[in-house]
């Protein structure tokens, strides 16, 4: 069973619904006990750095989630689901992460004239630390965020892509595997993901 956490984030039900067109049963909860005992966790999430880790810690969901990646149990984490990982997020202030990887989150600093929110449809330059994960050059993922990761350790960085210069698409350390990139709007490459995530 796959277990997608709720924190009062969107785009829960879009999740379960990808793993459920490729026959992976997912239950959505927001139970601490339910996330401490998951086999396979996925924290996804849309919206502000401060209020997700906020919504985490009132519901009393930042233990279990650290237990599970203390025991290198499978974990996913998407869009914002990347960004709590981090030690500090900078969007509205300062806020504390789950500090499970080391660095920071950070508004895209760009080029006069490139938009920010960094909006549609990329490729990712995949390195040899994504191991199985990775993609292929032709495959497109769906982003859509104006903040971005900045890995303190660059051997997590399982890929790249470039938008007015490469930013941390993708991070993988042992079995935690998470994208900045939507894989459940992502179309067959997302759902690859997905698949690969089944077998983690």
């Amino acid at each position: 069973m796959i277990t997608i956490i709720d924190y009062g984030s969107g785009n829960l039900r879009s999740v379960q619904k990808a793993f459920e067109r490729i026959g992976a049963a997912a239950l959505i909860t927001d139970d601490p006990q339910r996330v401490s005992e998951a086999d396979r966790l996925v924290l996804p999430g849309v919206g502000a750095f401060g209020d997700a880790i906020g919504q985490l810690r009132s519901r009393g969901l930042v233990e279990p989630i650290v237990a599970h990646l203390g025991a290198d149990r499978p974990f996913f984490g998407i869009c914002m689901g990347l960004q709590l990982l981090f030690e500090t997020g900078w969007e509205g202030g300062e806020h504390r992460g789950l500090a499970i990887l080391e660095g920071d989150v950070a508004r895209f600093d760009l080029a006069s004239g490139m938009k920010v929110p960094h909006m549609g449809w990329n490729t990712v330059a995949w390195r040899d630390v994504a191991g199985g994960w990775a993609g292929t050059p032709e495959d497109w993922y769906y982003f859509v965020h104006s903040y971005t990761v900045r890995p303190r350790d660059r051997q997590i960085v399982a890929g790249t892509t470039d938008y007015g210069g490469d930013f941390c698409a993708a991070v993988r350390r042992g079995r935690l595997f998470a994208t900045q990139f939507h894989p459940e709007k992502s179309q067959q490459a997302g759902m690859r993901l997905l698949r690969t995530f089944l077998d983690a």
